[in-house]
């Protein structure tokens, strides 16, 4: 403006087209950086200003801090607001300026590609949870999850305080059917079994939920409407028990319901088998000890008759007996058919296929610090890029399970550590400062892994020192001291190193399982996903994913580098044998790659 004097009121009456409101005023906050141009009229202006000033198109864009979201105008993008503010960080600047046809084409591909993420499986998945049919059960007797309502020091003074989550939408089990799930609930998971009773095995909270809202959703189909979308078996309510996992009758049904459904078996049936045969275990088995789940049985049209009723009433060791013969004969042959529905390396191929992954993924949290605003102008939507950057760089440093990284609790660097015993009790590991190193570094006590009994710990704790490379060190100071205060509002501090942004309506700043997910996954999609119509995004062909794919990163760099399915191993806190059935990409020709390079020498 002082190069071609001009001033603020006489650059109004240039670009500003009739009708534009704008005060003279605004050029002088966006000169002073109070303000910064964010909406489509204030981008047009921009453009406006470039071609007055014969300056590059793009020139002044390109030099804005990207505030969050680029809001576009209802006209152009007729849709809930909720919908087009998720809709319009993914469009283009002139996306309003852009013929019908363009942006129709563009808001295809963002949906498809960027928003659902078009693999076979998503699609599936996405109609299948629109159908809510399965029973929830309340958990009375037993261990679920951390109710977020305790504080840290009531969950240290007795671990043992839990709930269960009821999904929105969910049906309240009956009370008979919820007494039942209680029971079971209780037995599973109690430190101690009730006297005279016996256990193989017990179900910390995680497998808990699981397995039972896997059962919720066998009982809950055998209740649902035959004529409805759910095309269940329709048996009255009140008949509805967890005595019916004793006939074979009911369980070849529901498979025949899940084949039907998804058209062919998976896994999930396989060891949905193999629970349902392990409750009729002799000796050890919920079913077997629960006896008198047969006064409550009743006839089922076509499934179960008065017979069956009767003979199971007569005789519940010989009924268990069959059933646990049977289900394993079926898991037997339900595994043989078995396919792979869900392939999970499919969202990360153009990672997992090059040279190295691990540095391949790293380009999506450099995209995150390019992007992420500024913080003076937008505190929250910065503080919310920091987080999305030290999810996605924990995450490859460590290779943790989803649990374990978004259970980590923090101890500021003047803070006292929690101790290790302590740790243990809340099975939850923990980022803080190492004093003698002058590092950060994470304490996981072995209680707290999925896998604490294998060999990769041996009752060990997992100690980790971080790198301070790329100025890690620097984002995670100044997200403990300036960005966990501003996402958490004034709202109790859980304690949690990731923390939610909260708002007016929520409960909790701790993330549970699908919440985490989401936050890794709307990450993926705002920095990780290349966008053609933006040039946004770093890498081209990705998908949405969750966190649990950056072990599958990890696994195949290391395997890529060294061959080695032990060292794999060694990233991700398992076994070589998880490795090479579960995890990492090691293809035939990458093995070949590997082998030549020692073999190549010889001609050097």
């Amino acid at each position: 403006m002082r190069r071609h004097g001009d001033t603020g009121y006489g650059l109004r009456r240039a670009v500003c087209e009739r009708g534009e409101t704008i005060e003279t005023t605004t050029f002088t906050a966006w000169r002073r950086g109070a303000k910064a141009p964010r909406g489509a009229a204030s981008l047009r202006i921009l453009a406006a200003l470039e071609r007055r000033w014969k300056l590059p198109p793009g020139y002044f864009r390109e030099k804005l801090p990207h505030p969050g979201r680029y809001i576009s105008t209802q006209a152009c993008l007729p849709l809930p607001m909720s919908e087009r503010r998720r809709m319009a960080w993914h469009l283009p600047d002139d996306f309003a300026q852009l013929a019908l046809s363009k942006r129709q084409e563009i808001e295809a591909w963002v949906r498809s590609v960027i928003l659902s993420g078009h693999t076979d499986y998503r699609r599936y998945q996405a109609e299948a949870m629109k159908q809510r049919f399965a029973f929830q059960f309340s958990g009375k007797g037993g261990v679920m999850e951390l109710s977020p309502g305790l504080s840290l020091d009531d969950r240290l003074a007795d671990p043992g305080l839990r709930r269960i989550g009821r999904p929105l939408g969910a049906t309240p089990a009956p009370a008979q059917l919820d007494e039942e799930a209680a029971d079971l609930l209780a037995f599973k998971t109690a430190t101690l079994t009730s006297r005279g009773r016996r256990r193989n095995g017990v179900w910390n909270s995680e497998t808990a939920a699981q397995k039972m809202e896997h059962l919720g959703l066998m009982l809950g189909a055998l209740a649902a409407c035959p004529e409805g979308a759910v095309r269940g078996y329709g048996a009255p309510v009140d008949a509805v028990s967890f005595g019916l996992l004793v006939f074979p009758a009911v369980w070849d049904w529901y498979l025949g319901w899940r084949e039907g459904r998804r058209g062919f078996f998976t896994q999930w049936e396989t060891e949905m088998l193999t629970v349902g045969a392990s409750l009729s275990r002799r000796e050890t088995g919920w079913l077997r000890q629960t006896p008198r789940l047969a006064e409550r049985l009743r006839p089922i049209e076509g499934l179960v008759s008065a017979s069956d009723v009767r003979a199971a009433f007569e005789d519940w060791d010989k009924a268990c007996d069959a059933q646990h013969q049977h289900l394993l004969l079926r898991a037997k042959e339900v595994a043989r058919v078995a396919r792979i529905h869900r392939d999970p390396f499919e969202p990360i191929l153009p990672i997992l296929e090059a040279d190295s992954p691990v540095g391949e993924y790293r380009k999506i949290t450099e995209e995150v610090l390019r992007r992420r605003p500024d913080g003076r102008l937008y505190p929250t939507a910065a503080a919310e890029a920091t987080r999305a950057f030290l999810m996605l760089r924990l995450g490859l440093h460590l290779g943790l399970r989803q649990k374990n990284l978004r259970q980590l609790l923090v101890c500021a660097r003047e803070g006292i550590p929690t101790s290790e015993r302590q740790l243990e009790a809340l099975k939850r590991g923990e980022l803080r400062w190492n004093g003698r190193d002058q590092a950060w570094e994470v304490l996981i006590p072995a209680a707290a892994f999925k896998n604490a009994g294998s060999s990769y710990f041996r009752k060990n704790p997992f100690r980790l020192a971080l790198p301070d490379l790329g100025g890690l060190y620097a984002e995670i100071d100044g997200y403990v001291t300036r960005d966990r205060p501003i996402l958490l509002r004034g709202a109790p501090d859980p304690r949690v190193f990731f923390v939610k942004t909260m708002k007016a309506r929520s409960k909790d700043a701790e993330y549970d399982q699908n919440t985490f997910y989401e936050a890794w996954r709307l990450a993926i999609q705002r920095y990780g996903i290349f966008n053609p119509y933006t040039g946004r995004g770093a890498i081209e062909g990705l998908l949405p994913h969750g966190p649990h794919n950056v072990r599958d990163v990890l696994a195949t760099h290391v395997l890529k580098q060294t061959g080695s399915y032990e060292q794999a191993s060694y990233a991700i806190q398992d076994t070589p044998d998880t490795i090479a059935e579960h995890y990492g990409r090691f293809l035939p020709q990458d093995k070949a790659a590997l082998a030549a390079q020692v073999l190549n020498q010889v001609w050097n």
